[in-house]
Protein backbone atom coordinates (compact mmCIF):
# COMPACT_ATOMS: atom_id res chain seq x y z
CA UNK A 1 0.00 0.00 0.00
CA UNK A 2 1.31 3.57 -0.96
CA UNK A 3 0.48 6.61 1.08
CA UNK A 4 1.34 10.00 -0.41
CA UNK A 5 1.92 12.76 1.52
CA UNK A 6 1.70 16.29 0.21
CA UNK A 7 3.21 18.92 1.90
CA UNK A 8 2.07 22.86 0.43
CA UNK A 9 4.23 24.99 3.51
CA UNK A 10 6.72 27.19 2.24
CA UNK A 11 8.56 26.24 5.68
CA UNK A 12 10.18 22.96 6.36
CA UNK A 13 10.22 22.04 9.89
CA UNK A 14 6.83 24.02 9.93
CA UNK A 15 3.90 23.37 11.98
CA UNK A 16 2.46 21.30 8.80
CA UNK A 17 5.24 19.81 7.78
CA UNK A 18 5.55 18.45 11.16
CA UNK A 19 1.83 17.27 11.25
CA UNK A 20 2.18 15.51 8.00
CA UNK A 21 5.47 13.51 9.15
CA UNK A 22 3.81 11.91 12.37
CA UNK A 23 0.72 11.11 9.81
CA UNK A 24 2.96 9.46 6.96
CA UNK A 25 4.91 7.52 10.06
CA UNK A 26 1.37 6.68 11.36
CA UNK A 27 0.56 5.30 7.92
CA UNK A 28 4.02 3.27 7.86
CA UNK A 29 3.70 1.65 11.43
CA UNK A 30 1.31 -0.78 9.73
CA UNK A 31 3.00 -1.47 7.17
CA UNK A 32 2.20 1.06 4.22
CA UNK A 33 5.32 2.35 1.83
CA UNK A 34 4.98 6.12 2.18
CA UNK A 35 6.26 8.78 0.16
CA UNK A 36 6.07 13.18 0.84
CA UNK A 37 6.36 15.60 -1.62
CA UNK A 38 7.36 19.33 -0.66
CA UNK A 39 5.56 21.25 -3.04
CA UNK A 40 7.68 24.64 -2.25
CA UNK A 41 10.51 22.51 -4.02
CA UNK A 42 8.71 22.02 -7.33
CA UNK A 43 8.64 24.19 -9.97
CA UNK A 44 4.90 23.95 -10.65
CA UNK A 45 3.30 26.42 -13.14
CA UNK A 46 -0.32 27.91 -12.11
CA UNK A 47 -2.64 26.72 -14.71
CA UNK A 48 -3.18 28.86 -18.02
CA UNK A 49 -6.41 27.33 -18.88
CA UNK A 50 -5.29 26.14 -22.31
CA UNK A 51 -6.82 23.25 -22.18
CA UNK A 52 -5.15 21.20 -23.72
CA UNK A 53 -6.24 18.43 -21.21
CA UNK A 54 -9.38 18.12 -22.92
CA UNK A 55 -8.17 16.46 -25.74
CA UNK A 56 -5.43 13.97 -24.61
CA UNK A 57 -5.78 14.18 -20.69
CA UNK A 58 -2.33 15.49 -20.80
CA UNK A 59 -1.47 19.66 -19.44
CA UNK A 60 0.86 21.12 -22.12
CA UNK A 61 3.00 22.95 -19.83
CA UNK A 62 5.90 20.92 -18.98
CA UNK A 63 7.37 21.11 -15.40
CA UNK A 64 7.66 19.07 -12.57
CA UNK A 65 3.91 18.04 -12.25
CA UNK A 66 4.54 15.48 -15.43
CA UNK A 67 6.29 13.59 -12.25
CA UNK A 68 3.03 14.71 -10.11
CA UNK A 69 0.24 13.28 -12.03
CA UNK A 70 1.51 9.41 -11.84
CA UNK A 71 1.89 9.71 -8.30
CA UNK A 72 -1.59 10.66 -7.42
CA UNK A 73 -2.96 8.13 -9.97
CA UNK A 74 -0.95 5.30 -8.61
CA UNK A 75 -1.37 6.42 -4.69
CA UNK A 76 -3.85 4.28 -2.50
CA UNK A 77 -4.01 6.93 -0.19
CA UNK A 78 -3.37 10.70 -0.17
CA UNK A 79 -2.76 12.67 2.89
CA UNK A 80 -2.91 16.64 1.85
CA UNK A 81 -1.22 19.19 4.38
CA UNK A 82 -1.28 22.76 3.95
CA UNK A 83 -0.74 25.88 6.34
CA UNK A 84 -4.08 28.34 6.03
CA UNK A 85 -3.17 31.68 4.13
CA UNK A 86 -6.33 33.96 4.04
CA UNK A 87 -8.91 31.41 4.98
CA UNK A 88 -7.04 29.45 1.71
CA UNK A 89 -4.24 26.75 0.76
CA UNK A 90 -0.82 27.79 0.32
CA UNK A 91 -0.38 29.46 -3.35
CA UNK A 92 2.24 26.71 -3.58
CA UNK A 93 -0.41 24.28 -3.12
CA UNK A 94 -2.94 25.81 -4.87
CA UNK A 95 -1.14 25.52 -8.44
CA UNK A 96 -0.74 21.68 -7.77
CA UNK A 97 -4.63 21.43 -7.02
CA UNK A 98 -5.38 23.47 -10.20
CA UNK A 99 -3.18 21.75 -12.71
CA UNK A 100 -4.80 18.67 -11.76
CA UNK A 101 -7.37 19.41 -13.83
CA UNK A 102 -5.45 17.43 -16.50
CA UNK A 103 -7.14 14.37 -13.81
CA UNK A 104 -10.49 15.72 -14.29
CA UNK A 105 -10.25 15.50 -17.42
CA UNK A 106 -9.27 12.20 -17.73
CA UNK A 107 -11.93 11.09 -15.44
CA UNK A 108 -14.72 13.25 -16.32
CA UNK A 109 -14.12 14.18 -20.26
CA UNK A 110 -11.92 11.56 -21.18
CA UNK A 111 -13.35 8.85 -19.47
CA UNK A 112 -9.96 7.40 -19.12
CA UNK A 113 -8.59 7.50 -15.66
CA UNK A 114 -8.98 4.28 -14.03
CA UNK A 115 -10.98 3.85 -10.70
CA UNK A 116 -10.12 2.64 -8.04
CA UNK A 117 -10.86 2.53 -4.19
CA UNK A 118 -8.76 5.27 -2.45
CA UNK A 119 -8.97 7.59 0.45
CA UNK A 120 -7.48 10.68 1.16
CA UNK A 121 -6.90 12.76 4.17
CA UNK A 122 -6.27 17.01 4.75
CA UNK A 123 -4.64 18.15 7.56
CA UNK A 124 -4.51 22.51 7.99
CA UNK A 125 -2.93 24.18 10.42
CA UNK A 126 -4.56 28.27 10.92
CA UNK A 127 -2.87 30.80 13.20
CA UNK A 128 -6.57 32.30 14.38
CA UNK A 129 -9.16 30.66 15.59
CA UNK A 130 -12.23 31.48 13.47
CA UNK A 131 -15.09 30.05 13.01
CA UNK A 132 -14.96 29.58 9.13
CA UNK A 133 -10.90 29.15 9.21
CA UNK A 134 -10.75 26.02 6.74
CA UNK A 135 -14.66 25.84 5.17
CA UNK A 136 -12.93 27.35 2.08
CA UNK A 137 -9.76 24.30 1.93
CA UNK A 138 -11.70 21.64 2.97
CA UNK A 139 -13.98 21.97 -0.24
CA UNK A 140 -11.09 22.68 -2.32
CA UNK A 141 -9.80 19.31 -1.06
CA UNK A 142 -12.91 17.53 -1.71
CA UNK A 143 -12.81 18.57 -5.12
CA UNK A 144 -9.30 17.89 -5.93
CA UNK A 145 -9.56 13.97 -4.47
CA UNK A 146 -13.00 14.15 -6.53
CA UNK A 147 -10.71 14.71 -9.72
CA UNK A 148 -8.99 11.79 -9.42
CA UNK A 149 -11.42 9.33 -7.73
CA UNK A 150 -9.92 9.80 -4.07
CA UNK A 151 -12.86 9.72 -1.06
CA UNK A 152 -12.60 12.34 1.16
CA UNK A 153 -11.88 10.09 4.81
CA UNK A 154 -10.32 12.20 7.39
CA UNK A 155 -9.33 15.51 8.71
CA UNK A 156 -7.02 17.39 11.47
CA UNK A 157 -7.87 20.91 11.61
CA UNK A 158 -5.92 22.79 13.84
CA UNK A 159 -6.66 26.32 15.10
CA UNK A 160 -4.12 28.73 16.63
CA UNK A 161 -0.72 27.57 16.11
CA UNK A 162 1.62 29.52 14.08
CA UNK A 163 5.05 29.88 15.07
CA UNK A 164 7.31 27.31 13.65
CA UNK A 165 7.46 24.28 15.30
CA UNK A 166 4.82 25.44 17.76
CA UNK A 167 2.70 22.47 17.32
CA UNK A 168 5.53 20.71 19.49
CA UNK A 169 4.00 22.48 22.25
CA UNK A 170 0.77 20.87 21.72
CA UNK A 171 1.33 16.67 21.67
CA UNK A 172 -2.24 15.69 21.25
CA UNK A 173 -2.34 17.26 18.19
CA UNK A 174 0.82 15.24 17.21
CA UNK A 175 -1.10 12.50 18.36
CA UNK A 176 -3.91 12.80 16.09
CA UNK A 177 -1.49 12.96 13.39
CA UNK A 178 -0.01 9.92 13.77
CA UNK A 179 -3.38 8.50 14.70
CA UNK A 180 -5.15 9.92 11.15
CA UNK A 181 -1.86 8.34 8.82
CA UNK A 182 -2.71 4.72 10.95
CA UNK A 183 -6.68 5.38 10.37
CA UNK A 184 -5.95 6.06 6.67
CA UNK A 185 -4.55 3.03 6.44
CA UNK A 186 -7.17 1.09 8.21
CA UNK A 187 -9.73 3.07 5.27
CA UNK A 188 -8.18 1.33 2.30
CA UNK A 189 -9.55 -2.16 1.34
Amino acid sequence: MKILGIMGSPRLKSNTDLLLDEALRGARSLGAEVEKIIVDKLDITPCREYYGCLKDGNCVIRDDMDDIYPRLVAADGIIVASPIFFYGLSAQLKALVDRSQALWARRYVLKNLPVSVRKGAFIAVGATRGQQLFDGSILTIKYFFKAFAVEYADQLLVRGVDARGEIKQHPAELSQAFELGKRLVGKIP
